[in-house]
This record gives structure tokens, sequence and C-alpha cells, in this order.
């Protein structure tokens, strides 16, 4: 008789149920709020050839294009975790390391989005906004970013 009692409760906290309602189990994924540009650094010529300035909402960080044999690099401007579901503006600018020209301006407005990387009923919720750093077009999306040439 306690064999069959036990049992029960037994699968029920493995699964994460519990005798008056369902839980919801949430993974530990940690995410910040934050504005990312990515881009290809072959696309910007040979190793470490550029410096990437990608500033928003007047905060900025920067850094080489990397190796060329990277397939992508990044660089991310985190934002309070309660911004919220705002459009923030966002600047991009492309430098040649050798002879300080500007190889690529641009600038835009970035328009958060939630992401929730735990599931939607757990924390952290995050907001969040994506942009590729293309050599001629400036700030475009992601989509469809592929690996090779």
């Amino acid at each position: 008789m306690r064999r069959a009692l036990l049992t029960p409760l037994l699968a029920a906290a493995l699964t994460g149920c519990s005798l008056l309602g369902s839980d919801t189990l949430c993974t530990q994924a940690d995410a910040d709020s934050r504005v990312s540009a990515m881009w290809r650094p072959a696309d910007f010529g040979g190793p470490d050839a550029v410096t990437i300035r990608f500033c928003v909402n007047g905060t900025c960080k920067e850094r080489t294009s990397g190796p060329t044999e990277d397939p992508f690099a990044m660089v991310s401007v985190q934002l309070p975790d309660e911004i919220g579901a705002v459009t923030v503006p966002v600047r991009l600018t492309v430098t040649s390391v050798k002879n300080g020209d500007t190889v690529v301006e641009d600038s835009t407005r970035a328009r958060l989005t939630a992401r929730q990387p735990n599931g939607a009923s757990c924390s952290p919720t995050v907001w969040t906004a994506t942009f590729r750093a293309h050599p001629e077009r400036g700030l475009t999306s992601p989509k469809g970013m592929k690996l090779q040439s």
C-alpha cells in the first residue's frame, strides 16, 4: 500500500508537478537586455582591418573586425533590463585601421523585442535587437547571414 502511494508522489516530484496544480520547471539561463551588431570579418578585408564602433542610446562599444577565418564577430551594448519594448537610436561607424578613413557610417532606430530564454512563464524577460554590419549597406537585418560568401 505504501509503495502504491509513494510511486505517484515520486513521479510528480520528478516531473515538476505538484498535487495542487502544475509547476513550471524553469531553466537557469541568464541573459541581458542589449542591442547587438554582428558581421563576417572577411567582409571587411584582412585580419582586424577595421574598427567597428556601435552606439545605442548614447552608449558606445568598439572593437576590431577580427580574424578573417572567424565566421562571425559581434559587439553588443547592454541596456537596463527594465527598459521594455521601446525604440532606441543606433549608430554604426566602421573605420579603416590602416588610414583612419570611414568605411561605413549608418544610423537607424532599434525596436526592442522581448526574449525569455527560460520559457514564457519564467524569468528573466530581456529586451533585445540585432543588426548585421554590412560593408556596403550599413545596418541591415541579420536574417539569412551565411557562413560563406
